[in-house]
């Protein structure tokens, strides 16, 4: 044998032992099962003795994600998140033993999302800061304040009597097409640069209707504040389950670090389909309209994670809006009547007023905050204290005098500034009001400054008065916005002001007529 083999057969013995010294015996254990039905965005399956509720799993060879819902002896049933046609029976599914999260952080604001925090709008990936889980428990009572600070909405109609606070749970219910939509994006507006972070969550919406949104939040510069959370009409009916946890759960990162978060559910009436959906293709038991037995807890573990947190947790708050579509105008339908026992009070929109070109189409005597006057300031209190009894009862007196041929001068004139009262909470959309205007419009209502002015000009009359405003009273509708508070010498002044706008507005129609 030549030098050079030997040589070569010692270096290979060498390599060899180091190898055999330096091995290291690592054994991965992992829980695996096996597909034993697959079909409609469900898959039930067998020998994942060890794995969580609402655990993610990964099934086959292209790992398609799926969260684990139905434990039972005999199976395990999960929604599939992912591509379902990449699964077939037989696949291998192993479980990952985390239980399902989503990216939080800065770096989501302005971006639009699908429930699991992938990005949605065509820009680059963002850098998650965190990973919260999808459901968490509510904050104890505690930890909690009581709900004093107003979360002001910029639509006249509803921060004057059906004001909503900090932390307080606001449902938004009416038939379909009556601007359920429309409240809360000008609301989601009017937060801009009040330090208010908002999450609008979209279910089962056609993604051509947030498109246009979005749009029309950029153009407002309302994006810079706002994160939408998509589960489009054409996705699968496990997101549309999992989109409102997911907006909440972005929330609760902001509410922890202090700030103020609104969310908006948009709407849990297709959130609610969505579940009986999969609850049904998971075989659960069916109740009443079909719904499974926990429909109730479905939105009430979601709606009680608002809040407003005490100093001593941060001082955080995450308002819910949900809206709820009714068939009909009935109110007392399964979801509605559920939805409506879990909030604070609900924005009733009906379709008589919108069809009379009443919009906001606000039902007063159905619509209630439980929060009340603890979250309005105290300038709207004290001019808009008695505005919901007024308008109750010019709606009652209407109805009344289409029978009667004889009125008193009390009840004509109660009649006319009901009618009044009735043009100036009408609103446009995309055109939400400060605080201080709202209480300038109502101060002139209430001393009686539009009275005069015929019906079908109160409009143009309050554009000319808030635009005078603007001009002569800047430094008095910037005290009262800064401090919430309506002196009675502020009052006085503000009077001054606008009857001069108001009459010259007057007198010039009055001489057009003649």
């Amino acid at each position: 044998m030549s030098n050079s083999q030997s040589n070569s057969k010692d270096q290979i013995l060498q390599t060899l032992k180091k190898e055999i010294q330096n091995f290291s015996r690592e054994v991965e254990i992992q829980e695996i099962g096996r597909v034993i039905e697959v079909g409609d965005g469900v898959v039930l399956i067998s020998g994942l003795d060890k794995v969580m509720a609402s655990e993610m799993i990964e099934i086959g060879q292209e790992n398609v994600q799926a969260v684990v819902l139905n434990l039972k002896e005999e199976n395990v049933g999960a929604i599939i998140l992912g591509d379902m046609k990449k699964i077939k029976e037989g696949d291998i599914v192993k479980s990952t033993g985390k239980v399902l999260s989503v990216p939080v952080g800065e770096g989501i604001v302005g971006r639009i999302l699908d429930p699991l925090g992938q990005p949605l709008d065509g820009e680059k990936n963002y850098k998650a800061e965190k990973f919260y889980p999808v459901e968490k428990i509510a904050p104890r009572v505690i930890t909690r304040q009581s709900v004093d600070t107003p979360l002001e909405t910029g639509i006249k109609a509803i921060d004057l009597m059906i004001p909503i606070g900090r932390g307080q749970r606001e449902l938004i219910i009416g038939d379909r097409q009556t601007g359920k939509t429309s409240i809360v994006i000008d609301t989601i507006i009017n937060q801009k640069g009040k330090n208010v972070i908002c999450i609008y969550v979209a279910i089962g919406q056609k993604k051509s209707k947030i498109a246009k949104i979005v749009s029309q939040l950029k153009e407002m510069g309302a994006m810079d504040h706002t994160i939408v959370v998509l589960a489009g009409s054409s996705d699968p009916a496990s997101l549309s389950y999992l989109a409102p946890y997911s907006g909440c759960t972005m929330g609760e990162y902001f509410m922890d670090q202090g700030k103020d978060v609104l969310v908006v559910y948009d709407d849990l009436s297709k959130h609610a389909w969505a579940y009986r959906q999969i609850s049904l293709l998971l075989r659960r038991p069916p109740g009443r309209e079909a719904y499974p037995g926990d429909i109730f807890y479905l939105h009430s573990r979601l709606l009680e994670r608002a809040a407003r947190l005490n100093q001593e947790n941060g001082g955080g708050s995450l308002t819910a809006l949900p809206i709820v579509e009714t068939q009909s105008e009935d109110v007392t339908a399964y979801i509605p009547t559920n939805v409506i026992s879990i909030t604070d009070g609900q924005i009733y929109l009906e379709s008589e007023l919108f069809n009379q070109g009443v919009k906001p189409a606000l039902n007063v005597g159905l619509s209630v905050s439980r929060v009340g006057s603890d979250a309005q300031t105290k300038a709207i209190k004290k001019v808009a204290g008695k505005m919901r009894l007024d308008l109750a009862q010019f709606r009652e007196l209407a109805a009344f005098v289409q029978f009667a041929s004889d009125l008193d001068e009390g009840t004509r004139k109660q009649i006319e500034r009901g009618k009044r009262l009735v043009e100036i909470l009408k609103q446009d959309q995309y055109q939400p009001l400060p605080m201080c205007q709202q209480v300038a419009i109502v101060l002139a209502v209430n001393q009686g400054l539009l009275d005069d002015i015929p019906v079908e000009k109160i409009k143009e009359a309050e554009e000319a008065l808030h635009s005078h405003l603007d001009q002569v009273a800047d430094k008095l509708l910037t005290e009262i916005e800064e401090s919430g508070v309506l002196e009675e010498e502020t009052s006085e002044k503000l009077l001054a002001k606008m009857k001069e706008p108001l009459e010259k507005f007057y007198l010039k129609k009055d001489s057009a007529k003649k």
